[in-house]
Order: C-alpha cells, then sequence, then structure tokens
C-alpha cells in the first residue's frame, strides 16, 4: 500500500482528467483502484464512486437519493444504531420536510426484518441499514433487509465501512442499491472512501463544480489516496475471531461483573464492547492509554460528547451502564500477546478504578 501511495506521488501529479501524457497516466492509476476496490466489493468498475470518506459516501448516498426523487412527501427508514454519518444526515432531511422513521435495536443490537417490513409506507424513498455496527460490533441481516425493501420498491443503503474487509460478501448478489466504505478501515490512509451504486440507480449531486465520477462527484480526483485504498484492499486479511475471543474470555475470567454488550449477536471478527460494572468508561480509557493501550468508549466522531452511546441507549442499557463500556477494536498487526498483555492491564486498571470507585460496593451489593 505504502508502495502504491508513493508512487502516485511521483507519477500521478496530473490531473487524471487532463488529455495530455501525464494526465492519462494518473487516470491510469486512478482507474486501476477503482478496479480493484470493485473486485473487493465484488461489482463492476462503473459501480465505484470516489469519495473523501464513509461520510462524504453516506451522505452522497442519502442525499442523492432522496433529492432525487420526486414525490411531494417522502419518507426515509433507518435505525437508532447507526453511525452519526448517517443518523446526522437523516436529521437534515427532517429538517428539509422529510418523514424519518428510527428503528430501535432489539436488546441484542439487532433489527426485526418483520418490523422492519411494516415500517416501510408508499412515501418511503430509501432505507439505510448499516451492515455492522461500529461500536458493538453486531451485524445486521442486511441480506434480508435489502430484498425487503426491494421487494417495496425502496432504495436501500448501508453502511459498510466497519464490515468491508471483515466479512466476506459480495455486492453482486445482493439487493443492495447503495454500499458506503472507508479507506482508512481497510489499512489506507485517511481522506478516501468509495460509493457503490447499483447500475441504474440516480443520485443527485451533493458537490457541484465538475463532471468527476460521472457527474456523480465533483472536484479534482485524489489519484494518490485512491491508489492507497485501491493496494489496501488487495492485502490478505486473516481473520480476527480468535483474538477476540481470546480477549474477551480472558476479561470475562479474571474481572468480575463484566459483560459483553451484544455478546448473542453476530458479531464482526475484531470488535468488542465490554461494560465493566461501577467504573467510568472514561477512566479506563486513560488508565490503559498510559499502559499504551488504545480503546475507545464509542464512535471516534462523537469524541468529545459527554452523552452516553446513543447505540448501548437504544439497546436498552441504563445511562450508567452505557458510561461504563469500553469498545475494543484488533488489527491485522495485532498478536496473541498483546490481547494477553491487554486482558492483563485491563484486569490491573479496573482493580485499581474500582477500589476508587463509590459506586462499584452499590453495584455489587
Amino acid at each position: 500500500m505504502r508502495e502504491a501511495l508513493l508512487r502516485a506521488v511521483d507519477e500521478a501529479w496530473a490531473n487524471p482528467s487532463s488529455i495530455h501524457q501525464d494526465g492519462q497516466r494518473a487516470r491510469q492509476l486512478y482507474e486501476q483502484a477503482r478496479a480493484n476496490v470493485a473486485a473487493f466489493l465484488g461489482c463492476g468498475p462503473k459501480d465505484i464512486v470516489f469519495t473523501s470518506g464513509g461520510t462524504e459516501a453516506a451522505n452522497l448516498a442519502i442525499f442523492g437519493a432522496v433529492r432525487n426523487d420526486a414525490r411531494p412527501r417522502k419518507h426515509v427508514l433507518t435505525t437508532a444504531v447507526e453511525h452519526p454519518a448517517v443518523i446526522e444526515a437523516c436529521a437534515q432531511l427532517e429538517r428539509e420536510g422529510v418523514a424519518v422513521t428510527y428503528l430501535q435495536p432489539n436488546r441484542h443490537g439487532l433489527i426485526d426484518p418483520d418490523i422492519f417490513r411494516r415500517q416501510l409506507q408508499a412515501e418511503t424513498v430509501l432505507a439505510s441499514v448499516m451492515h455492522a455496527n461500529n461500536e458493538t460490533g453486531a451485524v445486521h441481516d442486511v441480506a434480508t433487509l435489502a430484498a425487503i425493501a426491494r421487494e417495496a420498491g425502496v432504495l436501500f443503503h448501508s453502511d459498510g465501512v466497519q464490515a468491508a474487509g471483515k466479512l466476506r460478501f459480495s455486492l453482486s448478489s445482493s439487493n443492495i442499491d447503495l454500499y458506503s466504505v472507508s479507506a482508512h478501515k481497510l489499512n489506507a490512509p485517511k481522506g478516501c472512501g468509495a460509493l457503490y451504486v447499483r447500475p441504474g440507480v440516480k443520485l443527485a449531486a451533493i458537490l457541484f463544480g465538475g463532471r468527476q465520477e460521472r457527474s456523480r462527484r465533483a472536484g479534482t480526483e485524489s489519484v494518490t489516496l485512491a491508489a492507497a485504498m485501491g493496494a489496501a484492499v488487495t492485502l490478505p486479511r486473516p481473520g480476527l475471531g480468535d483474538l477476540r475471543d481470546r480477549l474477551e474470555q480472558g476479561i470475562l475470567t479474571h474481572v468480575q461483573d463484566a459483560h459483553v454488550n451484544a455478546g448473542q449477536s453476530p458479531r464482526l471478527p475484531n470488535t468488542t464492547n465490554i461494560r465493566f460494572e461501577g467504573i467510568s468508561a472514561e477512566s479506563l480509557v486513560i488508565a490503559l492509554d498510559l499502559r499504551g493501550f488504545a480503546v475507545s468508549t464509542g464512535a471516534a466522531c462523537s469524541s468529545g460528547s459527554v452523552e452516553p452511546s446513543h447505540v448501548l441507549l437504544a439497546m436498552g442499557l441504563t445511562p450508567e451502564q452505557a458510561r461504563s463500556s469500553i469498545r475494543f477494536s484488533l488489527g491485522l498487526d495485532n498478536t496473541a500477546e498483546q490481547v494477553d498483555l491487554l486482558v492483563d492491564a485491563v484486569t490491573a486498571c479496573v482493580t485499581h478504578l474500582r477500589k476508587l470507585s463509590p459506586t462499584y460496593s452499590e453495584v455489587t451489593q
């Protein structure tokens, strides 16, 4: 991936829309990246629109689909556990007069297909359900949901930022109309992403100024970032499920009153969300950071928020339980030895923090 990035920096400095040789050399690298991403997702190169990241890809899908629809009354169906890129886009649509329904998950963090079906309306333009949750790792049955939407004549978008590269699937054999992904979740640099657009689906542009990306996304193309993303999707991706299970089992064995949120759901192999009764998750994040481990309390895009996770609240956790939950994410470079060291660090930090906690004794009584 690094080699592809540096090659693009050296060779693809020209505008890929230019017809001179330097421009066409840049175009060649750019289109090869597009072909790689398409092959990775199981679709055609013409179906891929490069963006600045997963947020823009999701915004293009949502605003593009809804604003392109000419119906005077419009409705969007989504869930209460979506990433802010979807939640905030839907909130903006509400300000524009579009009706939005936010489906509540069950206690395992999943959407019931029967409830999804019943909430589709004659005015429903778009349904948007994430493939896998970014906080709990819970995997939604988007194949079934997309099929239900297709049967009802409703476009279906899925935020695949967390799932792409971790779950095996092919868009060509699905009923998904729009699928957004992000380069940095695939071990490429930040600042690039892509949106799959099923052939025949029309989108209203949200950026103006040029005809790039088949008039779906204006702006001079970032060949360097696209080339890096195109190389990243060809990397081998060994499974991480064993490491995640090792981490969970180690923590649950050594730490009393620890619980895996959405632990009974199908989940991503690299993500676990664990609740530690009686302590502040923020305090644990800081304590683990001082020991060299980077974990989080929720979505990085919500950093700085003092509110408990909207995902965990929607699943039925209390605000106190949500504020005591930590997300652990594993990457391609992590090892069993690192996981064991993390278990030791979590055990020591939780033990220490509970001694200082004025509420833990109340929780355990």
